[in-house]
């Protein structure tokens, strides 16, 4: 009898329970209250239902699926099949038999983690109906005939949102480590759940800001970015910092690292241990960084050009002021690699010959293949964009960040969903994803160049088509030595997409082929013994799959196969280590500098 009452689900206490559930309450009416009048002041202002022209993008779906109804009957006929031996191999295993499962999660898919949804048979049902059902209606709408590429490409990526959006693992009823949470807290978990979702919906406004991480384990300058250095100029475009030495005697030629815009420069220094910044200086580099700023309505006419004649170009002014030096290696990272070539061929059109190599990391030049993300980029999508930034003067920085992390949307979004909401916890402390919700907004002027000249008309590969403060640039005259960096599992910018950049350049080149993703193939210090890398010697072919059969693969980061690269750009000439403020150009702040700090 004491067995049976030990195991009787407790409840909450009441008090404790009424006093929370009025505290969501009034907190829940606040925040509604505060979206409304907010977004529905002016109803002739309504956002159009479908920015994204979704709707009409399954209409052609369908309509096409239609068109072929026996081919439906034939794949419906299949679902069928496939159910119905579901649950004669269900059955099997209820009676004692041993069974195999008929479908099986990728290797790399987490959402199943948990041992109930293999040993328990009625989980293990849920999980196999969802996956075979799941892939069912990926593959049918794969196999549609009839679709042109775009399209296709659009209804396949949304299925699959819609989809990884249904997965039990989502829902509390269906989730076996959220009803085990439940029972063990007696439902403290989900009253925990809903305190974290109005906290996130506090964050964004009224809009649901999923929280990845947790805000307060991070200070910028603190315990993170700290690699020492100081702020040497600043203007409306950027802040430019120049790191403290480690070393006694430099590289010659400095070294100008140009981050993208969109989140802030420090993911290459996030910590001492995995920080490419500290570990570039302790190699004898003199590492200057752009750390641009975070625009507002005041900067909305801001454009491409500004970002080059006031950012890039304006920051080889300083970098030449601070050392002496007429010739610097140039770096860049994603986006701020493209716009470092267009600054390089910018300045070979003007007779302008400082920057003498340029690395691109995960960097993407020709736009003709951009992955997925191509989805987001037709005409209607970017004049509903250009629509809102035009009454803001900017894209909010969380649109852009949403819009990333739909491209790893069970490892982004509903890993979160499920540890936040429904289990109750609170977000891991993780600098990586810290510095991944700090986004920054986007000019209206030069955001809308940006999607409409690279990623929607491809631009930057025609020469003469793109003009900057009145010089055409053609990337064919850019002749300077380069270092491309891609990787392999790049979901933001594929490798392949990045390799044709290589086709673009006159210059000797250099490719190499990172293991991991957009950021942890990039940031792999050699300390960590992490993954591998794929270079060779020769002039990059054409076919990125020749290039890649002909690679040499090498254990460990690719770190230094750049810094042997870099210094033979340069030269065996070494100076006196140069600090900060030691030449013409006086420090203003310390490194990292207020415009990293500025959060939104």
């Amino acid at each position: 009898m004491a067995d049976q009452q030990g195991t009787e689900l407790q409840m909450p206490d009441p008090a404790e329970l009424s006093k929370s559930m009025a505290e969501i309450a009034e907190r829940s009416q606040r925040i509604l209250t505060d979206w409304l009048s907010k977004n529905c002041a002016d109803p002739s202002q309504a956002a159009p239902s479908d920015p994204l022209n979704i709707g009409n993008t399954f209409f052609e779906l369908f309509s096409q699926m239609m068109a072929d109804p026996g081919k439906m009957v034939q794949a419906q006929m299949s679902l069928w099949q496939d159910h119905m031996a579901l649950w004669q191999n269900t059955a099997s295993r209820m009676m004692g038999q041993e069974t195999e499962s008929l479908v099986k999660p990728n290797r790399d898919d987490r959402r199943f983690k948990d041992e109930a949804w293999e040993d328990n048979e009625v989980f293990n049902y849920i999980k196999q109906s969802y996956l075979l059902t799941s892939r069912w209606i990926e593959q049918s709408v794969h196999d549609t005939d009839g679709l042109d590429a775009k399209t296709k490409e659009k209804v396949e990526f949304y299925t699959r949102q819609f989809m990884s959006a249904l997965s039990p693992t989502n829902f509390a009823m269906t989730n076996p480590e959220v009803i085990r949470q439940t029972i063990e807290s007696r439902g403290e978990n989900l009253i925990n759940g809903l305190k974290n979702i109005l906290i996130d919906l506090e964050r964004g406004k009224g809009s649901l800001r999923i929280s990845q991480t947790d805000y307060s384990a991070f200070v910028i300058g603190e315990n993170i970015a700290t690699t020492p250095g100081k702020v040497i100029f600043r203007n409306e475009m950027m802040e430019l910092i120049q790191y403290t030495p480690a070393t006694d005697t430099v590289v010659k030629r400095p070294l100008l690292f140009v981050p993208a815009w969109i989140n802030k420069f420090y993911i290459v220094d996030l910590r001492a241990k995995n920080s490419w910044v500290k570990w570039a200086v302790d190699q004898g580099h003199t590492v200057f960084m752009i750390s641009w700023v975070n625009p507002d309505e005041t900067l909305a006419q801001k454009s491409f050009e500004d970002y080059v004649v006031d950012g890039t170009m304006k920051a080889v002014d300083i970098v030449e002021q601070a050392t002496g030096e007429k010739e610097i290696n140039a770096v860049g990272y994603c986006i701020g690699g493209t716009l470092l070539a267009a600054t390089i061929a910018y300045a070979a059109a003007k007779g302008d010959d400082r920057i003498k190599s340029g690395t691109f990391l995960t960097t993407m030049l020709d736009f003709s293949e951009p992955g997925e993300l191509g989805v987001f980029i037709d005409e209607a999508t970017i004049s509903f964009l250009e629509g809102k930034m035009a009454e803001r003067g900017y894209l909010e920085g969380s649109e852009m960040a949403t819009t990333f992390n739909m491209l790893r949307e069970n490892d982004l979004i509903w890993s979160f969903v499920v540890n936040n909401y429904l289990l109750g916890n609170d977000p891991f402390p993780f600098d990586l994803l810290y510095w991944n919700s700090d986004s920054t907004r986007m000019p209206y002027a030069m955001h809308s160049f940006y999607l409409r000249n690279f990623y929607l008309e491809n631009n930057l590969v025609k020469p003469g088509v793109i003009t900057l403060a009145d010089e055409p640039i053609d990337l064919g005259k850019v002749k300077v030595p380069t270092y491309f960096l891609a990787a392999r599992e790049d979901h933001i910018a594929p490798w392949k997409s990045t390799y044709m950049g290589t086709q673009l350049f006159t210059g000797p080149i250099h490719f190499t082929l990172a293991a991991s993703g957009h950021i942890a193939g990039v940031i792999n210090p050699p300390a960590s013994n992490k993954y591998c890398y794929w270079f060779t010697d020769k002039k990059p072919p054409a076919d990125p799959e020749e290039w890649l059969a002909h690679a040499k693969q090498k254990d460990g980061s690719w770190w230094p196969d750049w810094d042997a690269w870099a210094k033979k750009q340069s030269g065996k000439a070494q100076v006196p280590a140069r600090e900060p403020g030691g030449g013409k150009i006086k420090p203003i702040a310390d490194a990292p500098g207020p415009y990293a700090s500025i959060r939104i």
